[in-house]
């Protein structure tokens, strides 16, 4: 073979070998850039889907006026038995709020039955006590949910379990009014209620 042919046959194996080399570099970018499309297509797919559960759960969740939530509170609740330490809340009392700070096992409480109940009063705005069974060395009871007690009580009480101990934040509305006078306390309350039989 001669020079001449020898050149032109290595030039044609170099652009042939080139062109493979070029054809193999484009599959493995159009290969990238798939992987990368598919990736980014995944993490919205993901994305979408969490804020779809994030949404459904704070709907789900929504408070709702009287109903009762479960919230961790500030400190351990008092055991059973032991009078609760009851502190002022924060901001302004506009619908009753019921919080369970310690679950009860028992049956739940119906309208127009009798309780014996443990409860510490204070004042929302400034946690002073007004009044408390502990006190007394007595439980206290009640008809429920027939107008015997403020109707905070009567619409915080009724529903909840045996055994429950709850926390009662109360508008003056639900209570004793802004200015009731007879040594009543005014304004917003905060009552904690172990709720120890229903009968």
């Amino acid at each position: 073979m001669s020079e001449h042919n020898e050149q032109r046959v290595r030039s044609s194996m170099s652009g042939a070998a080139r062109r493979i080399a070029e054809e193999m570099a484009a599959k493995q970018a159009a290969e990238a850039k798939r992987r990368r499309t598919a990736w980014i297509g995944s993490a919205i797919a993901v994305l979408v889907v969490a804020v779809g559960v994030v949404g459904i759960v704070a709907l789900n969740t929504e408070d709702k006026p009287g109903s009762p939530t479960v919230e961790a509170p500030a400190a351990s609740p008092a055991a059973p038995g032991q009078k609760p330490t009851v502190t002022a809340g924060t901001g302004t009392v506009t619908k009753l709020d019921v919080k369970v700070l310690r679950p009860g096992t028992g049956p739940e409480v119906k309208s127009g039955q009798t309780v014996t109940v443990h409860y510490v009063g204070v004042t929302h705005k400034d946690g002073k006590e007004f009044d408390s069974s502990w006190n007394t060395g007595q439980p206290f009871e009640t008809a429920i949910g027939t107008g015997s007690v403020i109707k905070g009580w009567d619409q915080g009480i009724v529903g909840q379990k045996v055994g429950s101990q709850v926390q009662l934040d109360i508008p003056a509305a639900l209570a004793y009014g802004e200015n009731p006078g007879q040594g009543q306390p005014g304004g917003a309350l905060r009552f904690v209620v172990d709720i120890i039989a229903a009968k």
